[in-house]
């Protein structure tokens, strides 16, 4: 079953993965920054990539309100290497291979694909402040469209 989800004005986990060119990144790391981070099923399939290149175009008006933007899969960094390269991706991408950081934010579990319940990674964003607490936390996000839905509940509208 699903972990618990987490809610606004609760601490973010932290947590160290490896991003595509297999350096360390700590969540606590980017303190000081607010911080989009979003939780994709797989690199390089058509959902995923859609998503990844909305807030690829998204970037610099995301970036000039403040955000960094931070990707999570359980890719392995070379995967994650190649998708950045291909779609000209600006941003960082984590790999989370035994989908533990998955579990501590609540998106690790069952799901519906094609009329079936599998477990798997559940598409979601969290927007976490300087000091490192929830301030949005969106389960459920379907790929198209997100990003402009997010820039719209965040007041960034280009």
């Amino acid at each position: 079953m699903t972990a618990t989800r987490l809610e606004p004005g609760t601490p973010a986990p932290d947590f160290e993965l490896l991003d595509q060119d297999g350096a360390p990144v700590t969540l606590s790391g980017l303190r000081g920054r607010k911080v989009i981070l979003y939780f994709y099923p797989a690199a390089m399939t058509p959902g995923c990539t859609t998503q990844a290149c909305d807030f690829r175009d998204s970037i610099s008006s995301l970036q000039g309100a403040g955000y960094t933007v931070v990707g999570v899969s359980r890719d392995e960094p070379a995967k994650l290497r190649a998708f950045r390269e291909r779609d000209g991706l600006t941003f960082e991408l984590l790999s989370d291979p035994d989908h533990a950081v998955h579990t501590a934010y609540g998106v690790w579990g069952e799901k519906m694909n094609y009329g079936k319940v599998i477990e798997g990674v559940i598409r979601s964003t969290f927007v976490i402040d300087e000091q490192g607490v929830v301030e949005l936390a969106q389960y459920n996000v379907k790929a198209t469209g997100h990003v402009a839905r997010l820039r719209k509940t965040l007041g960034i509208d280009a």
